[in-house]
């Protein structure tokens, strides 16, 4: 099938100056990932802004590259910022306890920390979320056999745990 003129303008722009916006997009970007993604999306929304069907001019998809490796460095910037004041703050407690509670509730909660993904997840759901079995194995996608046996061997592993912890 044949090209229209459309296409064909497009593909010798693209083809003369792609690389040149990637070269660029790259001394921006934080990886060759986030570089493709922002000379994709920079000539996406400079063709957005001109004549439909015709290329954009040259400098304003540089320019637009510009910008919006500006707008994700600041978007990573503050994703990390969130993410680093979360796990600098003190491990907020698991449970609402009442003050005659609080020491039993941080040795079960050091336990159910220690015990293993797969059966802390089950634990937690049947005990505190207070789901059947059935429930859980639709949340976790698995069968209802294997929530049950998960959790029949969590709460064996959680006793032996909070033995080791109380001594």
């Amino acid at each position: 099938m044949d090209e229209s003129p459309i296409q064909a303008e497009w593909q010798r722009w693209l083809d003369d100056h792609a690389p040149r916006f990637l070269l660029f997009a790259r001394q921006k970007a934080r990886c060759e990932a986030d570089a493709q993604d922002l000379v994709q999306e920079a000539v996406m929304e400079a063709s957005q802004r001109t004549v439909k069907g015709v290329p954009p001019p040259v400098a304003m998809v540089y320019t637009t590259i510009q910008r919006r490796a500006i707008d994700w460095a600041r978007a990573e910037d503050r994703r990390v910022g969130r993410e680093d004041a979360i796990n600098q703050q003190a491990p907020q407690a698991w449970f609402d306890t009442g003050v005659e509670d609080r020491e039993r509730a941080n040795l079960i909660q050091q336990a159910l920390s220690r015990l293993p993904e797969i059966y802390r997840e089950v634990v937690t759901l049947k005990i505190w979320g207070e789901l059947t079995f059935a429930e859980i194995a639709d949340s976790l996608h698995i069968p209802a056999n294997t929530a049950a046996s998960r959790y029949r061997y969590g709460l064996e592993q959680l006793r032996g745990l909070t033995r080791e912890v109380m001594k």
